[in-house]
């Protein structure tokens, strides 16, 4: 009874005859959900071997499973083991090689399947689920209390203001630990930058290509790393954490009413929680929801999420602005963020239903959402994976678009169109929109060169604001100094925030949302619309900001 593409792709698989052999993965702590699928796959007259996982959740919980009478009952091999501790796995291939050995009967079962009425037959296989579970797993009465209690506190009246704290501790933890290991890789780069030059020198490299190299490429390499690097190697390990530990799919519970009363699905508050890594993957994510309605208005909002790229830039800014000395102005700055995070939310709830008031008009689909259970994070993975997996990954594309970018920016700001260097031009012919936004051209320039990745934004308006002053000085409190020289106040930090959130996406998500939606006009839609939306809120601001006279 396939209800979706990812299941009908799947079915159609199994059903091919190129399968050698299936492995039904069970959660031993949900073993009964779980057995409705292995009894149709049974049926298929596919070799199978039924792997029942997470024994060790289990047995905290309370939950035995009797793994001899469950293959007694089942009439297949039956192999138990907890899959993150080392060589747990072992005894899943001798299984799967023992099923292979049963290839011959999978025609016929499969033909008397297909024969029986797909949901007529799901309901009678709940009932012969039950009736297995009953004989072959035992829980004490005891079993899952603590996640029944959790979950009562996590998905009831308390769950926004407790998930609310947990968002501004993860930022107050990555504000506070990033702040002097980013003066310490700033103060070696400003060391490397003309011993880098020398060298070059010394091997005789022309003059201008040298410093072309250390001005350009390598200084905004190093705003990249100083920059980027201490944040997201706490920031997302943290998050991961989170993650690991069972918080975020509450996140996307208590978020699924707010998407109802947006007639949007409440998938889309899984494709958000993805976009917070990164928004390509969390438009690949909107595959989950069936109706191709719904799916459309999750891929054109997923791009005001903030993602990856663009986190180090909010937490740059807003520690050099609003952030002092001391615990409390870290708070405050986490704070600020924090509430960055909601208007982000607000705006993709504010879009959702303007796109289904209009364009994209309908009623929402319901779904089922399964919570994981509560688990102890593997802290030591957890870190070592987000550092490598993540920070690095996405540092690494950061500074594959950083260097040349710097490069552009250098010639831009060394090559001259009259009395004027081109990155002068382009800067003052971009100004006067600037300024509406409560901007200025460089700004914006950095932006629109930021379109390859917007991990690169900040450092390009760091290389284009610095061109020619031969600043080498790359620790936060010279980044202040700098906006401040260049007539930054905090109404321009706000309006540069607001629009960090809510500007196009990069191309990467571009390509993606064309890819998904095979459309010229949805994709051009999905840069349009957060674009505009950045635009009238920047506008609106610096509007009542200059009207009030602060």
């Amino acid at each position: 009874a396939a209800c979706s593409k990812e299941e009908e792709e799947a079915r159609a698989m199994l059903l091919s005859g190129d399968v050698d052999a299936v492995v039904a993965v069970c959660d031993a702590t949900c073993l009964e959900r779980n057995l409705i699928l292995v009894l149709q796959l049974r049926e298929l007259g596919l070799p199978l071997v039924v792997c029942v996982n997470m024994l060790d959740e289990a047995d905290s919980r309370g939950v035995s499973v009797d793994l001899a009478e469950l293959e007694r009952q089942l009439g297949v091999a039956v192999v138990g083991l907890t899959a993150r501790r080392r060589g747990g796995a072992g005894a899943l291939l001798p299984a799967v090689e023992q099923a292979l050995l049963t290839a011959g009967e999978r025609t016929e079962r499969r033909e008397d399947a297909e024969a029986v009425d797909p949901k007529q037959r799901s309901v009678e296989l709940a009932r012969k689920a039950r009736d297995i579970c009953r004989k072959a797993v035992y829980a004490s009465p005891r079993a899952r209390q603590r996640d029944r209690r959790l979950d009562r506190l996590l998905t009831g009246p308390a769950a926004f203001p407790i998930l609310l704290l947990m968002l501004l501790l993860i930022f107050w933890l990555t504000i506070r630990g990033a702040n002097y290991p980013s003066q310490v890789l700033s103060a070696l780069a400003a060391w490397a930058e003309p011993e880098l030059r020398r060298c070059l020198l010394a091997l005789g490299a022309p003059t201008g290509l040298a410093l072309a190299l250390t001005e350009g490429m390598f200084r905004v390499l190093a705003w990249v790393v100083a920059v980027m690097l201490p944040p997201m190697a706490i920031f997302f390990p943290l998050f991961t954490l989170a993650e690991d530990a069972g918080l975020l799919p509450r996140v996307a519970f208590d978020l699924d009413r707010c998407f109802l009363a947006c007639r949007a699905c409440g998938k889309q508050a899984l494709t958000v929680c993805m976009g917070y890594g990164c928004n390509a993957v969390g438009v690949t994510g909107c595959r989950i929801i069936d109706s191709p309605r719904e799916r459309l208005v999750a891929v054109l909002t997923n791009c005001v999420t903030p993602c990856n790229g663009r986190f180090p830039a909010l937490i740059a800014v807003m520690t050099v602005f609003f952030l002092g000395e001391g615990g409390a102005s870290a708070l405050k700055a986490a704070a600020g963020l924090a509430a960055l995070i909601l208007f982000s939310l607000a705006m993709t709830f504010a879009l959702s239903r303007l796109l289904s008031a209009t364009v994209l008009s309908g009623l929402p689909s319901s779904f089922t959402l399964e919570l994981p259970p509560f688990r102890k994070p593997q802290v030591g993975r957890v870190i070592v994976r987000s550092v490598l997996d993540r920070a690095l990954f996405v540092l690494g594309r950061a500074a594959a678009v950083a260097a040349p970018a710097g490069l552009v920016i250098w010639l831009l700001a060394h090559g001259s169109a009259g009395d004027v260097t081109l990155l002068q031009y382009c800067a003052d012919a971009l100004d006067p929109f600037g300024r509406l936004l409560g901007l200025d051209g460089v700004i914006l320039l950095a932006f629109i060169l930021g379109l390859p990745a917007n991990e690169i934004v900040v450092p390009v308006m760091i290389m284009a604001y610095t061109a020619g002053s031969g600043l080498l000085e790359l620790e936060l409190p010279a980044l202040r100094q700098l906006l401040l020289a260049q007539g930054w106040t905090w109404a321009t930090a706000v309006s540069f925030l607001m629009f960090s959130l809510l500007h196009w996406p990069c191309s990467t998500t571009v390509i993606t949302i064309y890819k998904e939606t095979r459309s010229v006009k949805w994709t051009a839609l999905s840069v349009a619309l957060p674009a505009c939306a950045g635009i009238i809120c920047c506008m609106l601001f610096t509007f009542v900001v200059r009207t009030l006279g602060l």
